[in-house]
């Protein structure tokens, strides 16, 4: 279910777009679009804030870049500062990621999965990797995608396409995980 929660603002620029393009212009409806990710972004932030009392840090990067480069977006009316939004935000996260390996007491994944699974470190260490690049050839994969067709594929390809691409990573990765791990005993057991 957070997978999908994470995809909220993605399913809403989505719909608002494809709604918008057939009332109106496409510039108009990516304008459109544009502001209800931005309210999607805080709502999803707001939520998160609700119901845990926090928020990652990655949720406030994305919240800040979709607020920058969204409201570049609609200033200019550019689709461009979207695009480099949803590139940027991966390739922070790839560096988040990797940054956790020298900062902090394990790399991200392991301190967001530890209480689920016992891996061995090094591992986590691969898995931890494996997202690293997942994120940064995604921000790449994004940029060839928006540069070689045009905004309405390149939208179709950032739901549809960054969706399938993380899905079939995740399964992937799990395979792999389920090779190595070992289930926590139960508290009290």
């Amino acid at each position: 279910m957070k997978f999908l929660f994470d995809f909220f603002p993605v399913i809403v620029f989505y719909i608002a777009y494809t709604i918008g393009k057939r009332v109106t212009d496409e510039v108009q409806s990516m304008v459109i679009a544009t502001a209800l990710l931005i309210a999607a972004t805080c709502i999803q932030v707001g939520v998160t804030w609700v119901r845990k009392h926090k928020v990652e840090k990655m949720h406030i990067i994305v919240l800040a870049l979709a607020i920058i480069f969204g409201g570049a977006t609609i200033y200019f009316r550019d689709p461009a500062f979207l695009i480099w939004k949803v590139t940027l935000a991966y390739w922070l996260f790839a560096m988040a990621f990797l940054a956790s390996h020298y900062i902090g007491e394990a790399p991200i994944i392991k301190r967001m999965m530890q209480h689920a699974i016992e891996l061995p470190e090094i591992i986590w260490t691969r898995v931890s990797y494996m997202w690293i690049l997942f994120f940064a050839a995604i921000g790449i994969v994004n940029l060839i995608i928006a540069r070689s067709v045009s905004f309405d594929a390149w939208v179709n390809f950032k739901l549809f396409g960054t969706f399938g691409l993380t899905l079939v990573f995740v399964i992937i990765q799990s395979l792999y995980l389920a090779r190595h791990a070992k289930e926590k005993p139960a508290e009290g057991a």
